[in-house]
């Protein structure tokens, strides 16, 4: 479906105007298949990146601060997201011992044991792109590339 259709709109005042519009449009839709998903394991999305980053540390802890500045959603509060996953003991939470006042976080063995599972199922995420083959993706991939190193993404 275009997105004229989809947002009972005829016209746009510009390219420029319908891409952004679209982009909004879908990533909102992308978000809510993906919310319907995470809540299935009890998590959100930004729960699941801070997991996914934790398990990509190979065992090895990482600052809280850091791991705020590697996930994907920039704005998402990294200490309140790690401590509703220490809650539901997914993550242990640590002193540092080189710097007392930082906090480094690790997952925990059933942190993994629920990506594990979780990613048996993945493969119905990756359909929302089924309408993509793999070079449509690809271009996709370097369009958005191309997109966020522009100028005006660069203070952001």
């Amino acid at each position: 479906m275009r997105i004229e259709e989809a947002i009972q709109q005829k016209k746009f005042e510009n390219e420029y105007q319908k891409l952004s519009i679209n982009l909004l449009f879908t990533a909102s839709q992308v978000s809510i298949y993906q919310q319907r998903f995470f809540r299935e394991y009890g998590l959100t999305l930004p729960q699941y990146n801070v997991l996914r980053i934790l398990r990509g540390q190979k065992g090895n802890p990482i600052g809280v601060n850091n791991l705020g500045s590697r996930m994907i959603d920039k704005t998402s509060n990294a200490s309140r997201l790690v401590e509703k996953l220490r809650v539901k003991n997914l993550v242990e939470r640590n002193v540092c011992s080189d710097d007392r006042r930082q906090m480094e976080v690790t997952i925990t063995k059933e942190g993994l044991q629920l990506l594990e599972e979780m990613d048996k199922e993945m493969y119905r995420v990756d359909e929302m792109y089924s309408a993509l083959d793999a070079s449509e993706a690809k271009l996709m991939n370097d369009l958005f590339d191309k997109l966020r190193t522009a100028e005006a993404f660069k203070n952001i």
